[in-house]
């Protein structure tokens, strides 16, 4: 009888450590399952970002050619005044 409660005793154990062991996983995935919903929103986010800089940087660089075509209409304007006045 003894070593029936002994094992009974032994098995106890192991089912407590067991289901503590579970619980732990079962914690441990959720924190997981957590932390890649978090990261997926995160990397959204820095994509929305990422759009929105490129746009920002696709609109400077129009900007960019539009003051670069008239400061050369308006650097050719001055060469034809300095050449009037040179020649006039």
């Amino acid at each position: 009888m003894t070593d029936s409660v002994h094992q009974l005793d032994k098995l106890e154990e192991k089912l407590l450590k067991a289901a503590e062991l579970f619980k732990k996983n079962h914690a441990e995935r959720r924190a997981l399952e957590k932390e890649i919903e978090d990261l997926r929103a995160e990397y959204k986010d820095r994509l929305k970002r990422a759009d929105s800089l490129e746009r920002d940087v696709e609109v400077l660089r129009r900007e960019r050619e539009e003051v670069r075509a008239r400061i050369e209409r308006l650097l050719e304007h001055i060469e034809a005044l300095t050449k009037e006045n040179a020649e006039g």
